[in-house]
């Protein structure tokens, strides 16, 4: 079965950026672990239709497949840094998004 890759889609207000730095700090070394890709962040995302415009910062990152996805979560070492995220935001949501098979 050939795995498609997935995206992590996030969207969260920052309370407290010093509890975010420390997050931050390490989170690229545990996306790195588990393969993931880090994409890019907004912080004045632009909302082109819809009722409910996102405030905040949007994130985008990628794995290589779901199963790298629900490890690099499922990771005692990421859990731990996510407290720091917890404290220091307001987490709108945390989606993941599958990718598609190439269309021929």
């Amino acid at each position: 079965m050939t795995q498609v890759p997935v995206y992590m889609v996030v969207n969260l207000s920052i309370t407290d950026p010093q509890e975010y730095r420390h997050y931050e700090k390490n989170f690229f070394g545990l996306l790195k672990k588990h393969k993931g890709s880090f994409i890019t962040y907004d912080d004045q995302a632009t909302t082109l239709e819809g009722e409910s415009p996102r405030e905040g910062r949007m994130i985008l990152f990628s794995f290589p497949c779901e199963d790298a996805a629900k490890g690099w979560w499922a990771d005692p070492e990421y859990q731990a840094i996510s407290e720091f995220r917890r404290n220091g935001t307001k987490m709108e949501f945390l989606t993941m998004l599958k990718g598609q098979l190439p269309r021929n």
